[in-house]
């Protein structure tokens, strides 16, 4: 009876493992499986948000589970400036930040957060080929432990939301506007004008309300996902920088992975991105901005000098000493 009982055991575990393999495909006998904790501060209606599940469903389904990766919104593991140092340590944490944060460690990559610098995707797409930019990639990994997945997740082009008309640098004078906590923002606000001010993302709402802050920086997705409708009026669009975001995981952590799960996660962030971008370039931004316009109350401010902000903006690259870099790069991607 034993041995029957038995064989009936191996009988029902083979034909388990027969299914398995039938519908998942052929598993990895003996190869460990991977999560990836992936963290971001906008919201869970964000298109970024949105976008970052579809490259974890993607990477799950071609390495057969191998490799899962658990995307958390609204920063719910924590701030950005915590979760870089923890990857930096080698934990398997990952996080959607910007070459403005990177530049506190390879400070000419900073550039690319710089007023005007990427102005369109064809530029974003260039700088992927820039010598100068790759190696900044490989300081990045090699020299403080993060390594960049992608950087072709462009979430739109940044603009003013006041209280009051700008129109050009001269109408920033004296008010405060509130940037993340990195040098290259708070210069590019300062040449812009205007006075910067560091908060959180989450911090920005109650300060606009209780008129600790006289505006924000930001592009039309995080309005509407912020509410901050009901605490701005006046949309100045500048266009003052293309918001290139990198998404950034531990370069310890990914070296422990199967070559085969290091070119899935790569291949899948790079095409989620481009993918997400184009959603939000070439649809979203208009929708939001009929929305904020014509039952938010928004308004538009026209007559916005361009000309005069990007000539404004140069003093950023300047005193940071990085206008060097934005020359050779320029340079090298064929930008006057």
């Amino acid at each position: 009876m034993k041995s029957l009982k038995h064989f009936s055991m191996m009988v029902a575990v083979f034909m388990v493992l027969f299914f398995a393999i039938a519908f998942y495909g052929a598993p990895a006998f003996g190869q460990p499986k991977y999560t990836l904790k992936f963290n971001h501060v906008l919201g869970q209606k964000e298109p970024y948000h949105q976008g970052f599940t579809n490259w974890a469903k993607a990477v799950e389904e071609k390495t057969k589970g191998g490799l899962k990766i658990e995307v958390f919104h609204s920063a719910q593991l924590g701030v950005e400036e915590d979760i870089i140092e923890q990857i930096r340590a080698g934990a398997n944490i990952g996080q959607n930040t910007d070459s403005a944060r990177m530049g506190n460690y390879v400070p000419g990559i900073a550039i690319m957060n710089g007023p005007y610098f990427a102005e369109n995707l064809a530029e974003v797409e260039k700088l992927t080929k820039s010598p100068t930019v790759k190696g900044f990639l490989d300081e990045l990994a090699n020299k403080h432990g993060l390594k960049v997945l992608s950087f072709s997740w462009v979430q739109g082009y940044r603009h003013f939301f006041t209280n009051k008309p700008i129109r050009s640098p001269e109408d920033l004078k004296g008010l405060r506007i509130r940037t993340p906590p990195a040098p290259i923002w708070q210069e590019s606000v300062r040449a812009l004008g205007a006075t910067p001010v560091a908060l959180a993302f989450g911090e920005m709402y109650p300060a606009l309300q209780q008129k600790a802050m006289d505006g924000v920086e930001l592009v039309y997705n995080n309005i509407p996902a912020g509410r901050f409708y009901e605490v701005l009026k006046y949309v100045t669009e500048s266009r003052h920088i293309m918001l290139v975001n990198y998404e950034v995981i531990s370069a310890k952590w990914f070296n422990s992975l199967p070559a085969d799960y290091q070119k899935i996660i790569v291949e899948e962030c790079e095409k989620a991105g481009i993918e997400t971008s184009k959603l939000i370039l070439e649809k979203l931004e208009k929708e939001v901005k009929a929305d904020l316009t014509t039952k938010r109350g928004m308004i538009v401010v026209d007559n916005v000098d361009i000309a005069a902000f990007k000539k404004a903006g140069e003093k950023a690259y300047e005193v940071l000493k990085i206008a060097d870099v934005k020359d050779k790069v320029f340079k090298e991607i064929g930008k006057k």
